[in-house]
């Protein structure tokens, strides 16, 4: 277990106050309260976002943290009837997550992407095409060790605008931050920030489309699509509030497809390009698609499902990545990722589910023929893909049990 010490410091926005002293004085920070504060900026930038003026000092935090990143979270019916069988009646959804549990919790900050709206308690709930899932899932994802969740989905209006309030309120409750939908227009522009270990982390979170349906009401700030101009502007409005790191979701791909498509392809560099921007994160496509290093920055295209019921126990749809990047500050003050790892994930077919850590679960020796080899499958298949774009060749590596 984590103690406080080494997670985030506080559930709800907390930025640093900075007060510049004359004759050479350093700065110094004060934690404020929950909302917005003035906060210490980084250098000034270019319109490129390159920056134009000397580093400043770094300010106090850790000087290394870890970012745990996993798939998707889509709720089909039979996780549903796991958590029922787990809970004995009611939905209990820990036991689905205990086997990655070690490795989301050890993280500084851990972040997953629910993909689809929760419902009241008690429903009614859905899966495809109309999500609607058991709002159980939240506290159960806090209880592995997730600090937040990415939110801008194609199925983010599944259920209009209640359904996003409903989600975003439910999240809350459970003591995750959100990024990617929104309830208000402030609270869309307002950049999500975290602190980790007095270190201030941004996520912003993106989506390709919403399946054809409308915004709400035409409330076009509800979520965000995908567009180069607007994400930079954002990440450097998050710079600006004070973030030192400043991660990019994008939910985006060919489902079903390993190899990350031409958009992804095209738009990871032009993200990456920008100062502002430390690391992407890719979801949608249900497979795990290639990890890249691109202008010294990483970006996983594709991690995968976290948890999800295709129906297809021996397909790559039951395959997912867990990400894990160590970031370091220089002496510059700026940050960068310096250790990229991963992590294969299979998620088991038969009620009551499981989604494994495949490395610790072959390292233990009462494992079938039929077991080992999905799982050696699983490895082998995930690895192969992962490291396509050169990803092994400027350092990632697979974690070790």
């Amino acid at each position: 277990m984590r103690t406080p010490s080494r997670r985030i410091t506080r559930s709800g926005l907390v930025l640093s106050a900075l007060v510049v002293l004359a004759m050479g004085l350093s700065a110094c920070q004060d934690v404020t309260s929950s909302g917005p504060a003035d906060s210490p900026k980084p250098p000034a930038s270019s319109p490129s976002g390159s920056p134009t003026n000397t580093p400043q000092p770094p300010p106090g935090g850790a000087d290394r943290l870890t970012l745990v990143a996993t798939g998707d979270v889509l709720l089909h019916e039979r996780l549903w009837r796991t958590a029922q069988v787990d809970g004995k009646g009611r939905y209990d959804f820990e036991p689905l997550m205990a086997p990655i549990k070690p490795l989301v919790e050890s993280a500084d900050l851990a972040v997953c992407h629910l993909e689809t709206p929760l419902a009241e308690p008690g429903g009614p709930y859905s899966g495809y095409p109309l999500f609607n899932g058991p709002p159980q899932i939240a506290p159960a994802l806090k209880a592995t060790g997730y600090d937040a969740c990415t939110t801008a989905s194609n199925h983010s209006f599944d259920r209009g605008a209640r359904g996003v309030d409903r989600t975003l309120a439910t999240l809350e409750k459970a003591g995750l931050r959100h990024s990617g939908t929104a309830r208000t227009p402030k609270e869309a522009a307002t950049p999500v920030i975290l602190d980790v270990r007095g270190v201030k982390v941004a996520l912003l979170s993106y989506t390709y489309g919403f399946n054809g349906m409308p915004y709400p009401q035409g409330q076009t700030w509800r979520a965000g699509k995908l567009d180069v101009p607007a994400i930079k502007a954002a990440a450097r409005k998050a710079r600006d509030a004070g973030a030192q790191i400043v991660v990019v979701s994008c939910h985006w791909g060919t489902e079903y497809d390993q190899k990350a498509n031409p958009e992804q392809r095209a738009l990871a560099p032009q993200l990456l390009a920008d100062s502002n921007i430390d690391l992407v994160l890719g979801h949608h496509a249900h497979v795990v698609q290639p990890m890249e290093r691109i202008n010294g920055k990483w970006v996983a295209y594709g991690l995968g499902n976290l948890m999800a019921a295709h129906r297809q126990p021996l397909s790559i749809k039951s395959e997912g990545l867990l990400a894990r990047f160590t970031f370091a500050r220089g002496d510059d003050g700026r940050w960068s990722v310096d250790k990229a790892e991963y992590a294969s994930l299979l998620v088991t077919d038969s009620v009551p589910m499981r989604i494994l850590d495949v490395r610790r679960q072959l390292a233990k020796p009462d494992q079938s023929a039929a077991t080992r080899r999905r799982l050696e499958a699983a490895r082998a298949r995930t690895e192969s893909v992962v490291t396509s774009l050169g990803a092994a060749r400027h350092g990632a590596t697979p974690i070790t049990p």
